[in-house]
């Protein structure tokens, strides 16, 4: 990967996602659960849908309503994955659905990531958002 490039990581420890921009409109969606169920596969997205996806959040994660979300990256066959946030206490934990091969319901992988600070959460948002700035 290019230094410089994109990045958003979510979770650490047991359980974490990241989206890596690895070229122009690719990108890399990789995830780990316990060490025991793994995933890391291509994906095709603009800078602009990434930059749409953190400002989805990002209007989530400003005026928390205390109910559950769920975005997806793109609206499209091509999306590699959504994330349904749950509140817990001051943040939320995270359901990652991930896509390989799009939104078919055959392939896809289903995991948790531990509560984030909402803060924390914001914080990342907007440095993944301001990274995508053309």
């Amino acid at each position: 990967m290019a230094m410089g490039m994109p990045q958003l990581r979510l979770g650490d420890g047991e359980a974490w996602l990241e989206l890596v921009q690895v070229g122009e409109d690719r990108w890399r969606v990789a995830a780990d659960w316990c060490s025991s169920l793994s995933a890391d596969y291509p994906a095709h997205l603009t800078r602009e849908e990434a930059a749409d996806f953190a400002a989805r959040m990002l209007s989530h994660l400003r005026a928390p309503s205390g109910s559950r979300f769920w975005e997806a990256v793109t609206p499209g066959r091509n999306n590699p994955l959504a994330l349904g946030a749950e509140p817990v206490g001051d943040g939320f934990a995270f359901f990652a659905r991930l896509t390989p091969n799009g939104d078919d319901e055959v392939c896809h992988l289903q995991m948790e990531i531990d509560p984030i600070d909402a803060v924390e959460l914001r914080d990342t948002f907007d440095a993944f958002r301001a990274s995508l700035a053309l």
